[in-house]
C-alpha cells in the first residue's frame, strides 16, 4: 500500500465514515469540501507524526500542504527530506 493510499483510508476512517475510500479522489479539496477543519488539520498532522515517524516540530506547517492527499503524500516526502538533510533520518 502506498502514502496515498494510508492517508485515503485515515482520512475516509476518521473523517468520513459513510463514503468508501473508492469515492476520495487524490485531488479532492479537503477543506472546500468541508472534510477537514482546524480540529480536524491538528489531528492529521499529529497523525503524519505518528504514522511515518515524522518530527514536525521543526518543520513550516501551511494548510495548502494539507488540501488534498496528493498535497499531503508530497509534504510527507518533503518532511521526510527535510529530516534527512539535518541528519535525522
Amino acid at each position: 500500500m502506498d502514502n496515498t493510499e494510508i492517508i485515503t483510508r485515515y482520512l475516509v476512517e476518521e473523517f468520513l465514515p459513510d463514503v468508501d475510500v473508492t469515492e476520495l479522489p487524490p485531488d479532492y479539496d479537503l477543506f472546500a469540501g468541508g472534510v477537514v477543519d482546524s480540529l480536524a488539520l491538528l489531528k492529521i498532522i499529529d497523525w503524519l507524526g505518528e504514522r511515518f515517524h515524522l518530527n514536525l516540530e521543526d518543520i513550516e506547517i501551511a494548510p495548502d500542504n494539507f488540501r488534498t492527499v496528493h498535497a499531503i503524500d508530497s509534504f510527507i516526502g518533503a518532511a521526510g527530506a527535510h529530516l534527512v538533510g539535518k541528519g535525522m533520518s
